[in-house]
């Protein structure tokens, strides 16, 4: 199949927005924020920058040259770019942690379709208490949290048929502008608050003394997740870039839209919940259980202000979701379309019903049907430890390692310099990085994962 039967972008906007989108996700919203206002507010901030610069942009520009080069899925990308066909085990590693991931990242997304069913009907009212059993009396259901997490990937399939221009580039010039005005609208209404400085403070007030090692672990981890490395995401995305696109500049813009959008969403949340008093805790609590109070008692003057800000927060919620896991199903849809040679639709449905799978067995095993785990744990938290420990890690450091000493030297500065097009003063700096900087700091990140250091 070739570059242009396969389709691609249609302009340089398109690029951004998309794999932009499929950086910004729920993550953004709730674990950003939380570290960073538990590890120095700005000191956090100004560390993660620079593990963005040192660890993130240089990893996203080396998925990047692997999927142009070849314009193909994540498999047969890495096999193309050295002519080894065993590098291909870096790319199917890639896709199946992809639709892991989107099967039980469909779970919580699922949820935010609930609550944002429950905050326009008005069924969040009520005490901290009302709100905690609201969320395990729904989240135990053995059926509806399915429904809603099948109902997600469902909508994500629809974007996915509809291919690269008509579907995910057309998708994310609406959801990611959407997004972006629903998260400022909200900071708006958070700042505005009685005692929201403290909220402010509590995130942007650079605390150094709480900077240590860990701290520094902690912000190469979030870059590392956050910019979704080694999922094969940003390859995918990249085999459908135009030979004009600048690899290095995109990279660094995806980078800034990221960070500038997990920064906004601190400066949503930290306001409102100082502003009633309440310290916001990290994970799922924080958006199903601490917020929804936190909403109530914040507008309990302005009630109708703070039913829209409810409603608007779910919607920003979903949004965000749904940036995220279009990205995660066409890796796996470019894989089964290109390698197998099935229609583009009906590759869709290969990934749309295994994922269903891992969501359905995901969201019953945190509810009805807690008897389904692994390790110790239930699916939906093994298969999150699993990818999110073993998974991602690894295939980081083996895209590292492969583009840095064994893809091709002149392919590897081709790409970077759009065949000689482009200037090239930061190529031997990318190239240190991406040889030596890079797998060292993601091993630290994987020790770190496991308690070793």
């Amino acid at each position: 199949m070739t570059r242009s039967e396969r389709g691609s972008f249609g302009s340089r906007l398109g690029i951004i927005l998309a794999t932009a989108g499929s950086a910004v996700g729920l993550g953004n919203v709730w674990r950003f924020p939380f570290m960073a206002g538990q590890n120095g507010g700005a000191a956090f901030i100004l560390i993660y920058i620079g593990c963005i610069l040192l660890l993130g942009i240089p990893g996203m520009v080396s998925e990047f040259i692997v999927g142009r080069h070849s314009a193909s899925n994540a498999a047969r990308a890495y096999g193309n770019l050295s002519g080894r066909k065993g590098w291909s085990a870096i790319g199917y590693m890639g896709i199946a942690t992809s639709m892991i991931i989107l099967g039980f990242y469909a779970v919580v997304a699922g949820w935010c379709l609930q609550y944002l069913t429950a905050s326009l009907t008005g069924s969040l009212g009520g005490d901290m208490k009302y709100v905690q059993d609201y969320f395990f009396t729904f989240s135990s259901d053995p059926v509806k949290p399915v429904l809603w997490g099948l109902a997600f990937i469902l909508v994500t399939h629809w974007v996915i048929v509809h291919g690269i221009r008509g579907g995910i580039e057309r998708a994310s010039k609406m959801l990611m502008p959407t997004l972006f005005i629903l998260l400022i609208v909200l900071v708006a209404a958070s700042c505005m608050l009685p005692g929201a400085g403290k909220g402010v403070e509590f995130l942007l007030k650079p605390d150094f003394g709480k900077v240590d090692s860990q701290v520094f672990l902690e912000a190469l981890g979030q870059a590392f997740f956050s910019l979704s490395l080694g999922t094969a995401c940003l390859c995918t995305y990249a085999s459908y870039f135009g030979r004009q696109t600048n690899l290095m500049r995109s990279a660094c813009q995806i980078a800034v839209i990221d960070t500038v959008i997990a920064v906004l969403a601190g400066l949503m949340i930290f306001p409102a919940a100082f502003s009633v008093g309440i310290s916001p805790d990290s994970g799922p609590s924080l958006i199903f259980i601490t917020l929804p109070n936190v909403f109530r008692e914040a507008f309990a003057s302005l009630p109708v202000v703070g039913y829209v800000v409810s409603v608007l927060f779910y919607v920003l919620l979903s949004l965000a979701a749904l940036t995220s896991t279009i990205s995660m199903h066409e890796i796996g849809t470019a894989f089964f379309h290109e390698e197998i040679h099935l229609p583009r639709r009906h590759a869709a449905w290969i990934v749309t019903v295994c994922t269903g799978l891992i969501c359905v067995l995901s969201s019953l095993s945190v509810g009805a049907m807690p008897v389904l785990h692994l390790a110790g744990r239930s699916l939906m938290d093994f298969f999150d430890a699993l990818t999110a420990q073993m998974l991602m890690p690894v295939g980081a450091f083996l895209t590292c390692v492969y583009v840095g000493w064994f893809a091709p030297h002149k392919v590897v500065r081709d790409e970077f310099t759009n065949r000689g097009t482009l200037r090239s003063r930061l190529f031997h700096v990318y190239l240190f990085a991406v040889k030596y900087v890079c797998p060292i700091f993601i091993t630290l990140i994987f020790l770190h994962q496991f308690g070793l250091i």
